[in-house]
């Protein structure tokens, strides 16, 4: 085959590949589409889902561009000069330092023609990047092992340094130390352990909650709260006072709720934020910090957990260049991160993207962040319509709370914008009768709204330790709202059981979701003051899936348990 006769571009290694026989010219074409479209690297794609044989690809490689190969098996990867390159370009571009000298630094890549990766990080860095090829399936692994070795440094901290780490506020308030000895020595050391350890073992939130004889702090970690250790009583006060000291909190007033922000530097490449939020109870004041970890956040629209169709409906909507996706659920679902998975997708040079959320919690290159702020009139409506005088494409608002800003956002997805926002409500079809109640115009309503997301997050099943159930009762199935079909084909479902790689036979969440699309008949039933029964019933025959149909699914394929699902989604 006359490489003259294949069409694909910009990447020669796809010509080589097909001269090679290793691809099809029609695979390759399809293959390097794809790989833009979803913004991966060439390579990586080739591997990952057409199954190329990584070893074939690098050989073809280093031939045709002439590029040195090199083996990384022989590398040291503590030698690594990670702290050279921002680890979220080299996860990006799969580029990983190999060495530097002098000026120019050396980087593992599986293709060598990805240009856009060496001009990148050569812009970031100030350094003059040069390409050294390696195999894909060796570089995926150096770089997570890499990653993970740098984070370890993180979380293997020892108690000397627990003094000195690196700990600043937002909020220069000025504050009153009282009486309080809160910066002593053990006080500050076991404040300092109890963050550190919260984010080693993947926490949200760290509770610490005085009674009247004892004290306990909690973690929650995969959705439910674990206790952790119990602080002797009489320190409580001062524990309390040096988490309020950190986040700039007046100490002295300890008779009404505050709210502040500690920012924790890890590392040179990742920093922390605890949201801080006091509380006066009986017998002393609640603390609950609430850890906004960006680099755990950006997992990515193919990890959300999305059926095919709700996946292909979701992109589907915020491919359109104006309207209004809202994502609902309660507080703690995992609205947030969906947000930013599209918006991920969205982020383009040529597109104009703006959020105000309160807090930021996932910091993004490229996207306008505004943090709302009360005190200083920065509401959600006043950030809006500011950004509607700065000539917005997609407009992202943290949650809709009050008619105001209900009412601008509506507008601003009938006039030419694509606005994307949260509600507190707790499926699809009642989140067009809240915004009716809110009092937006049904004919608003049924104009702007594209596409409502509900969702939830329930429990991984630990791959480790999971055991099938004993047989389960037909009549109980069915009661589960598991089809009769699906029953007499032979159902697998799996229980929690525990061992030392999960917290009570569950490791890690995943999103259980309802994607509805307003279509016309919803639309006209809007219009009609439908309420949230009739609006679901015309969702079902639509073949919308709702959030439990959707966690069933998950224990069809073995993910979670039945138990979970029921704890999450039964009525």
């Amino acid at each position: 085959m006359a490489t003259s006769q294949i069409a694909i571009k910009p990447s020669g290694l796809a010509w080589r590949l097909v001269r090679d026989k290793l691809i099809s010219k029609e695979r390759a074409e399809d293959a390097h589409r794809e790989a833009l479209r979803r913004q991966k690297p060439f390579v990586q794609y080739l591997v990952e889902e057409e199954h190329l044989d990584s070893r074939r690809i690098a050989l073809a490689a280093a031939e045709e561009f002439g590029v040195p190969l090199l083996d990384l098996d022989a590398i040291d990867l503590a030698e690594l000069p990670l702290n050279l390159v921002d680890e979220k370009l080299v996860s990006k571009h799969r580029a990983l330092p190999i060495f530097r000298r002098g000026n120019r630094i050396y980087l593992g890549v599986s293709d060598p023609t990805n240009h856009r990766a060496l001009d990148e990080i050569r812009f970031n860095t100030g350094l003059a990047a040069n390409a050294v090829l390696v195999d894909e399936v060796k570089l995926a692994v150096a770089i997570e092992r890499a990653i993970e070795a740098q984070d370890k440094t993180m979380s293997g901290i020892m108690d000397t340094d627990l003094d000195n780490l690196d700990i600043a506020s937002e909020d220069d308030e000025a504050r009153d130390d009282s009486d309080l000895n809160v910066d002593e020595a053990p006080i500050v050391r076991y404040i300092n352990k109890v963050l550190v350890d919260a984010i080693g073992n993947g926490a949200s939130d760290i509770h610490f909650e005085p009674y009247e004889k004892y004290c306990r702090v909690r973690f929650r970690q995969d959705g439910l709260l674990h206790e952790i250790t119990n602080p002797p009583v009489n320190i409580a006060a001062r524990l309390v006072a040096r988490i309020k000291v950190m986040s700039r909190l007046n100490i002295a007033e300890r008779r009404v709720p505050q709210d502040g922000r500690i920012k924790l530097k890890l590392s040179r490449n990742r920093e922390i934020d605890f949201r801080v939020n006091t509380l006066p109870t009986l017998y002393g004041e609640k603390v609950v910090l609430r850890i906004l970890d960006a680099s755990a956040s950006m997992v990515g629209l193919d990890h959300l957990g999305l059926e095919p169709e709700q996946k292909a409906a979701f992109l589907s909507a915020i491919q359109k260049p104006y309207g209004m996706i809202l994502v609902v659920g309660p507080t703690g679902s995992g609205k947030t991160v969906s947000l930013y998975s599209a918006l991920d997708i969205l982020n383009r040079s040529e597109v104009n993207i703006s959020t105000v959320e309160d807090p930021v919690e996932i910091q993004v290159p490229g996207i306008n962040q505004v943090n709302m702020n009360v005190k200083t009139g920065l509401t959600f409506a006043a950030a809006l319509r500011a950004f509607l005088r700065q000539d917005p494409d997609i407009i992202m608002v943290g949650e809709i709370r009050d008619l105001e800003t209900a009412e601008i956002a509506v507008k601003a997805a009938q006039t030419g914008h694509l606005v994307l926002s949260t509600l507190h409500t707790n499926d699809a079809p009642q989140t067009l009768t809240r915004l009716m109640n809110m009092g937006i115009p049904v004919y608003n309503i049924a104009s702007s709204v594209h596409l409502i997301m509900a969702q939830r997050l329930a429990r991984r099943l630990c791959p480790h330790c999971k055991e099938p159930e004993e047989e389960l009762p037909r009549e109980a199935l069915l009661e589960e709202g598991f089809g009769t079909d699906e029953i007499e084909a032979g159902l697998s479902i799996y229980r929690a059981v525990g061992c030392e790689h999960c917290i009570n036979g569950y490791r890690g969440r995943f999103g259980i979701f309802q994607t509805m699309p307003v279509s016309e008949e919803i639309g006209r039933l809007i219009l009609e003051g439908g309420n949230a029964m009739q609006l679901a019933a015309q969702a079902r025959l639509e073949g919308v899936a709702d959030l439990r149909e959707s966690g069933l699914r998950k224990v069809k394929a073995g993910i979670t348990s039945l138990e979970e699902i029921n704890r999450v989604t039964k009525d």
